[in-house]
Formats: structure tokens, C-alpha cells, sequence
């Protein structure tokens, strides 16, 4: 019999000749990780070939001019034939068949009408033949990897190719549902994104002007928070950490919160509160934010240039970007901003904000009140 050995230290005792041990703990996490990007790949897979069909019907129907050719009730006839050839199947909706043809000629429309192909992913609109703006255009690989909902949404609510690219390099960039799509949609993302005032083009290079202008959108939304008639600037920021999470999920993706007025002590004594540091992570860079719940003046941009330079000095650490600040406010006058900043050696952006106002009830009974006597 084996001896056992005393013990010296508490240990965990295996009675089924199995250790787990930090190594095994490490490579089944791995295989994990591994399964879960298979299943990942086998969903893009399967997705990029419906989609592939959908795309090829919609061309095709575009490319035989079928309506002129079979009648005005091709479609329907299509997706009958379809729906009873394959009944099993439920992407051959008459609806859906629509939506097919709808999709491949947003994009086929507005290539060839504008004679050149436009957007970040233009150069994967070419057709076999390598020709671009003609009735044969490849789907974008990148296409694949978005939900066919998430595909209908986008051709139904936007304008143009840019626009719709910037939606869908959201959604592939940022994995966002369907929900979260339209929420953007009707947050107008695409026109907001990088609208903020700055002076980013005198401050910074200008690799890093496009990186930090894409950070900063004008106006934000706080519609998710519920503030009363009249409410002050700690009001707001006592909202917004409340709600930390959506106001991260408004500032947008890679966003990490730091702190709420954190002590900035000077060797004499005298101690400044910056409203909010935040931390972006995808560009290693703090980013200072001065919340005002009124219009923009230009001492405001001041302040916050001391504050950039306090986090620049303290803050940034090896291999961070430069620091910026943000001056979010209820209103602006674009040239008092522009000129305001002309001056200012540190990236400031400013922007508005949105905000759902509650009107407080018992102040509303009081002014009828006071309007009957």
C-alpha cells in the first residue's frame, strides 16, 4: 500500500485519478475557445450562403429586367414556384423575394448612377469579369457576416452607399443586434459620428486627427435619462453615473469609465474637479469630458484645456495617445466655438446633447394655480 505522505500545507484531495491543475484548466479553456469560434465560423458559413442565393435572385431579377419580360407578377409567381418546389424552406416569402431584389439594387442603382463605386468596402463590387457598375456585382465577403434582418433594415432606412457601409461596418465591427441597429438608425449615427466642433487639425497630426475625430459625434442622446424641468450640472452627472452603462453604450464602443471629479491637487493647496475622465481604449487615450447644462461660452474651453494638460501630465502613460477633452453642452453657436478654440494647444471637441425632460408635476399644478387667482 502507498504510503501517504503528511501533510505540510492544505491541499485538495482527487478521488477519481483526475488533477486539475492550472495546465489542464488553461487547454480546456483553449479548446473551448476554439469550439466556440467553429460554431461561429459554421453560422458565417451557413449565413454566407443564403445570402450569396438571396443576392444572385435579386441580380437576376434585376439583369433579365424580369417584370418587363414575365409581367408585373413575376415575383409573386417566383416565389409560389419557389415555396412549392422546396416547402420545407422559409426564405421564399413573396415578401422576402422582394426584399432580395430591393437589397442588390440599392447598391446596383446608386453604383451605376454615380459611375464610380463609393464606400470602405467599394473595391469588392466588382463582378467576375472585374467590371465595375454593371448588372453582374459580386456580394462584399464582409456581407456575410451580417444577419439577413440586419441586411433588410439597412436598405430600407438608408440613402446612400456610404451611409449603408457605415451601418454595416457597425454591425460586423460591433456585433450589434437588430434592435441596436435600428436604435442607431434612429439616433442618425452615420450623420453624428465625428459632427463635434474640434480643433483636432491644429493639435493634432493628422493620423491622429482622423482617429480622434471618430470618437467624438454631435449631439449626444441622453433620452434614456428622466430630469426635471430644471436641473443643474450635477443634476445631469448624477444621472448619467447612474446610468453609467448607457451613457457608455451613447459615448460608444471601447469606452472605459475612470472617474467623477476626481481630486486634480496643486503643491499650494488648491484642488480643481474635472466632471468625468474616461479612458478609450481601442485608441489608448483619456478622453476629459466638462458637462454644461447651458449654452456654450468661451471660457469653458479654458478650463478644460487645463484639465487635458493635468491628464497628460499624470494620466497618460507610455505608449498612450495624446489626451482630448470633450465640452458636452445644452446649445452652441459654431463660430463662437470655432474661434474659441483657435488658440486652445490642446484637442478640445464640442458638442450638444438631447435630453427627454420630465416636467415636475407639482410645479405644473402650482402654476395653474397661481394663473386661476
Amino acid at each position: 500500500m502507498k504510503k501517504i505522505e503528511s501533510m505540510s500545507k492544505p491541499m485538495f484531495v482527487f478521488r477519481d485519478g483526475m488533477l486539475a491543475d492550472s495546465s489542464y484548466i488553461e487547454w480546456l479553456s483553449d479548446v473551448k475557445k476554439r469550439f466556440r469560434q467553429s460554431q461561429a465560423k459554421a453560422s458565417i458559413r451557413v449565413n454566407t450562403e443564403m445570402l450569396e442565393l438571396y443576392w444572385g435572385i435579386g441580380r437576376d431579377l434585376v439583369a433579365l429586367r424580369a417584370e418587363e419580360r414575365w409581367g408585373a407578377g413575376v415575383v409573386k409567381q417566383f416565389a409560389l414556384d419557389m415555396r412549392q418546389s422546396f416547402p420545407n424552406e422559409t426564405g421564399f416569402s413573396f415578401t422576402n423575394v422582394k426584399y432580395m431584389k430591393q437589397w442588390y439594387l440599392f447598391y446596383f442603382e446608386r453604383i451605376k448612377k454615380s459611375q464610380r463605386v463609393v464606400g470602405q468596402i467599394a473595391n469588392k463590387f466588382v463582378s467576375k469579369k472585374g467590371q465595375r457598375a454593371v448588372g453582374q456585382l459580386e456580394m462584399p465577403k464582409v456581407f456575410g457576416k451580417i444577419p439577413w434582418g440586419q441586411h433588410i433594415d439597412i436598405v430600407s432606412r438608408c440613402q446612400s452607399i456610404d451611409e449603408a457601409l457605415f451601418y454595416v461596418k457597425g454591425v460586423v465591427d460591433n456585433g450589434w443586434s437588430r434592435p441596436a441597429l435600428n436604435a442607431n438608425i434612429d439616433a442618425n449615427l452615420f450623420q453624428t459620428k465625428g459632427a463635434a466642433v474640434t480643433n483636432f487639425k491644429k493639435t493634432l497630426t493628422s493620423s491622429q486627427e482622423k482617429l480622434a475625430k471618430e470618437i467624438l459625434k454631435d449631439p449626444y442622446h441622453f433620452e434614456f435619462l428622466k430630469m426635471k424641468e430644471k436641473y443643474e450640472e450635477g443634476d445631469l452627472e448624477d444621472a448619467l453615473i447612474a446610468n453609467v452603462t448607457q451613457f457608455l453604450l451613447e459615448l460608444g464602443k471601447g469606452f472605459s469609465y475612470v472617474g467623477r471629479q476626481m481630486e486634480f491637487r496643486m503643491p499650494g493647496g488648491q484642488a480643481f474637479f474635472p466632471d468625468l475622465i474616461f479612458y478609450f481604449i481601442p485608441q489608448h487615450r483619456y478622453v476629459i469630458i466638462d458637462l454644461k447644462v447651458v449654452k456654450y461660452t468661451p471660457e469653458f474651453a479654458g478650463k478644460l484645456n487645463f484639465y487635458v494638460t493635468a491628464a497628460d501630465e499624470l494620466l497618460r502613460g507610455e505608449g498612450d495617445n495624446p489626451s482630448v477633452g470633450l465640452i458636452i453642452c445644452k446649445s452652441t453657436d459654431k463660430t463662437v466655438v470655432e474661434w474659441s478654440l483657435k488658440d486652445i494647444n490642446k484637442p478640445l471637441g464640442v458638442a450638444t446633447y438631447k435630453l427627454r425632460e420630465i416636467v415636475d408635476r407639482t410645479m405644473v399644478e402650482m402654476k395653474k394655480k397661481q394663473r386661476k387667482k
